[in-house]
């Protein structure tokens, strides 16, 4: 069997939407208090593999059984590594990246249920599969040469879209210590972050502000050769879509519906974030295409 590598990048293209729908229904969980609907891990009880019929439980087992797809995508993703023509062991190694994140995931997820979803246990699972995410975008962006982006824009300074990639990352953090320190928690008897969530939430946007700041220095540096990326122009986008829905959903007391919603906003930012990075570093050194061998051999 052979993979082209515009059909492995649709390979790569569904393990990443599968990563970010956990993410999102990992948030519901939490949203509708249903963090502890399973008590146990792996099984839902100590008697019991599945849930009795209740809704906290089931947002919750759900949520594990979707763990199941997540698997079987980015498994199919390293599979197809492998058949993809030309090969490419650094592609091999990227979807492997994604199997390893998985089987992460799936431990902390375990300590979460063990630690009573004990706030900072609830971050590291965030930010790791945060961290998934960014692994599935590079491989996404690179699966397929030819769809790169070569077109040139401003001379890129390292300095630059470096601190922009680090303050995205600190837009993260903090957000997970606003939802640390806030009202959802995901059951009524898990523990909440000992901060004041109005001074988080300042330093929260402090934070966004200045991503925000470095994203328009960056886009007045590209705008002087004619062109906005399409990662910037994404990401000018999103990131003023979320800004005002994260001041929306502070002063209207941080409603479940709402903060879904930045959910949602946190996955689409940080996927531009990344790969506007990426974009910045083809600029200075394109990554080359592999060729290919003199003899293709197809199973």
């Amino acid at each position: 069997m052979s993979v082209t590598p515009a059909q492995y990048r649709r390979v790569v293209f569904g393990a990443g939407l599968m990563l970010a729908v956990i993410i999102v229904s990992g948030a519901a969980v939490r949203l509708t208090s249903s963090g502890l609907g399973c008590s146990d891990w792996p099984t839902c009880t100590e008697d019991s593999l599945a849930p009795e019929w209740s809704f906290h439980g089931w947002v919750e087992f759900g949520n594990r059984l979707f763990t199941g797809v997540v698997s079987a995508a980015v498994v199919a993703a390293v599979l197809a590594a492998y058949w993809r023509r030309p090969r490419d062991q650094k592609l091999i190694r990227l979807a492997w990246g994604l199997v390893a994140g998985v089987i992460a995931q799936i431990i902390v997820g375990a300590f979460v249920v063990e630690l009573h979803l004990a706030p900072v246990s609830v971050t590291v699972h965030f930010l790791l599969s945060m961290f998934l995410l960014a692994n599935a975008v590079v491989l996404y962006q690179y699966a397929d040469p030819e769809r790169l982006d070569h077109s040139r824009g401003s001379p890129p300074q390292s300095v630059m879209h470096l601190s922009h990639l680090l303050f995205g990352l600190a837009v993260l953090v903090t957000g997970t210590i606003v939802t640390g320190t806030g009202p959802n928690s995901g059951d009524a008897r898990a523990d909440r972050m000992p901060f004041d969530l109005t001074q988080v939430a300042r330093i929260h946007s402090v934070t966004v502000w200045v991503f925000v700041g470095i994203t328009v220095i960056i886009a007045v540096q590209q705008a002087k050769s004619g062109r906005l990326s399409r990662p910037l122009r994404g990401l000018l986008t999103a990131s003023l879509a979320q800004g005002a829905l994260g001041y929306l959903q502070y002063f209207n007391g941080v409603p479940p519906a709402l903060v879904q919603l930045h959910i949602v906003g946190s996955i689409v930012v940080w996927c531009f974030t990344v790969w506007l990075f990426l974009w910045h570093r083809d600029q200075e050194a394109p990554i080359p295409q592999p060729k290919p061998p003199l003899i293709q051999v197809t199973a």
